[in-house]
């Protein structure tokens, strides 16, 4: 028998779920966190709820920006979340320290129905195109993902940009045109995009791990 599915569950609906959801985890992050941080974080918590109530975010995605932010908020960075970068692109992270600053992507391996028949090639080409757009809109860049999901990170971009053919190149920006044209991954956006980090966003235990991208490929890969 197919379960059939509702706005409401065990007398909640889904928006008041989705409060709940981010209070609880707020409320755990928060523990070690004081004054202008803890701040910070309710700040993010509730641009969340407001996001919710436009249908704009979900509680998956939600969840796992609000563990990678906390970090990163500690480490003294001024955080936002779906921050609109141009007038066609929004990231999910975008934090700021001095001059520096920092986009992070959430990926969470999720594959819509309509790419039931080709999910390896549709993830290939999306965090392709994730790390040669979002890179350009900040002097760092960085891909968060849970632990079970390993990310198919095309080989040519672990490469410097100055070791990169334009056959590589060519061939990474055809797989992106595949899905991604209004607009198209440019050649240079594919020559100069550079991953930095990963980070290995653990929501059960609402901990985050920082690791290289080399480093992430060879250990969670299984690349020599």
């Amino acid at each position: 028998m197919h379960k059939v599915i509702s706005n409401k569950e065990d007398g909640m609906d889904r928006s008041e779920k989705f409060t709940e959801d981010l209070e609880l985890l707020v409320s755990k992050l928060s523990q070690d966190m004081h004054g202008k941080a803890r701040e910070s974080l309710g700040r993010l918590k509730d641009r969340l709820f407001e996001l919710h109530r436009s249908n704009v975010v979900k509680i998956n995605h939600s969840v796992m920006e609000l563990v990678c932010a906390k970090p990163l908020i500690l480490k003294g960075y001024e955080v936002e979340v779906e921050y609109q970068l141009d007038g066609a692109l929004t990231c999910d992270l975008y934090a700021t320290k001095g001059d520096g600053s920092l986009v992070v992507e959430v990926e969470t391996g999720f594959i819509p129905p309509e790419h039931a028949l080709d999910p390896s090639t549709y993830l290939f080409a999306r965090i392709a195109s994730k790390i040669t757009r979002y890179s350009n809109y900040a002097g760092k860049f960085a891909l968060g993902v849970p632990p079970h999901y390993v990310l198919p990170i095309p080989k040519v971009l672990l490469m410097p940009p100055r070791d990169r053919t334009l056959e590589e190149l060519n061939t990474l920006k055809n797989v992106c045109d595949l899905y991604y044209k209004s607009p198209p991954v440019t050649l240079d956006e594919a020559k100069n995009a550079r991953l930095h980090s990963i980070y290995l966003i653990d929501v059960d235990n609402a901990a985050v791990q920082e690791v290289d991208p080399e480093t992430y490929v060879k250990k969670l890969c299984g690349v020599p």
